[in-house]
């Protein structure tokens, strides 16, 4: 997973996809208008805008933030948007070359989307605007001291953080007599290690034992994952990007050995959960696009622009409740798909 960069030769695609989506959503000819006209307009005073997006990994959960993101540029500025939009394959240091080379580029805006993307960026330019995107904690992700919600100078975005209570909560919900849960996460993402230290404190008072199991990178993923479901009853996973690119591996584990696993995100849990207390990947990109839209005209500081949330909202994996044979509680939606 860990390669040289290279340019992905979906971006020409993602951005034709948006604007075919765009037309097909609705179908209605004012949509089809508004955009005409916002695209006219764009056309009509010269400006032109280049976006650097860095994404670091490919799975569901940030190809939809990216999506929705790219859907909403096009949406408003029409064929006056480039993207440049490349994959850093899992690895941060890959961040860091993307991010200088847009800085390089002379780029009008980088989005960052998940949180070492968004600390290369940061470390690359204090001067074009950054916007992160599936960033769990922006006062964990990039140290700040005093954190109040807005992170100043030219960085701002939206996080993809759900109430970690609740998720405490929902594990109680489903598993009312559980002793023991295992915490997995990848130690190389700080804002996993925030959530499960946020998690274990809240099920530790509900009287759960509540048990931390990092893995360093895909490669001990496995090994890890086995040792905590043999010692749990069940598991829970955060917003992880390193668990989202491998479910696979944990549902072969866990599954199997009848341990329901819990999860921060829809797309892990549509992978290998039971359940989630989840956001919509695709909003949180469309959020981060308006926010785009807004410092590109000129409409918005970004250094006074307060990090945004999408609203959360219950699901669960029908294919794996039924394997397991857990009963859904009221109030879950089914994942589609």
């Amino acid at each position: 997973m860990r390669k040289i960069t290279r340019r992905s030769f979906l971006a020409a695609a993602a951005a034709c996809g948006a604007a075919a989506a765009l037309t097909a959503c609705g179908g209605s000819s004012a949509s089809t208008a508004a955009s005409s006209t916002a695209s006219s307009a764009a056309a009509a005073d010269g400006q032109t805008y280049t976006i650097g997006i860095c994404q670091l990994v490919q799975h569901a959960a940030l190809d939809a933030a990216t999506q929705g993101f790219q859907d909403v540029l096009t949406e408003e500025f029409g064929d006056n948007v480039t993207f440049d939009l490349q994959n850093a394959q899992g690895d941060s240091a890959t961040c860091a070359t993307i991010t200088n080379g847009f800085v390089s580029a002379g780029v009008d805006l980088i989005m960052a989307n998940a949180t070492p993307a968004l600390q290369a960026a940061q470390a690359a330019t204090d001067t074009i605007p950054i916007l992160g995107t599936s960033v769990t904690e922006y006062g964990v992700a990039l140290g700040l001291d005093n954190y109040d919600g807005t992170v100043g100078g030219n960085v701002s975005g939206t996080s993809d953080l759900a109430p970690l209570g609740e998720q405490a909560d929902m594990i109680v919900e489903w598993l009312p007599d559980v002793k023991n849960v295992g915490l997995l996460y990848c130690s190389a993402e700080a804002n996993s290690q925030y959530q499960v230290d946020e998690v274990q404190k809240y099920l530790e008072a509900k009287g759960v034992t509540a048990t931390q199991y990092a893995f360093s990178d895909s490669n001990d993923l496995s090994s890890v994952c086995q040792q905590a479901a043999n010692e749990n009853d069940a598991l829970y996973v955060p917003t992880d990007n390193t668990v989202a690119a491998n479910t696979g591996i944990v549902d072969g584990i866990c599954r199997p050995a009848k341990k329901p696993v819990f999860t921060g995100e829809e797309g892990i849990c549509s992978g290998c959960g039971v359940a989630t207390l989840s956001i919509s990947y695709y909003d949180l990109g469309r959020t981060t696009g308006e926010m785009a839209v807004k410092i590109l005209k000129g409409e918005a500081d970004i250094s006074t622009m307060p990090i945004e949330n999408t609203n959360v909202t219950k699901k669960y994996n029908e294919a794996i409740c039924d394997d397991l044979g857990l009963t859904v509680p009221e109030g879950y939606e089914e994942i589609e798909g």
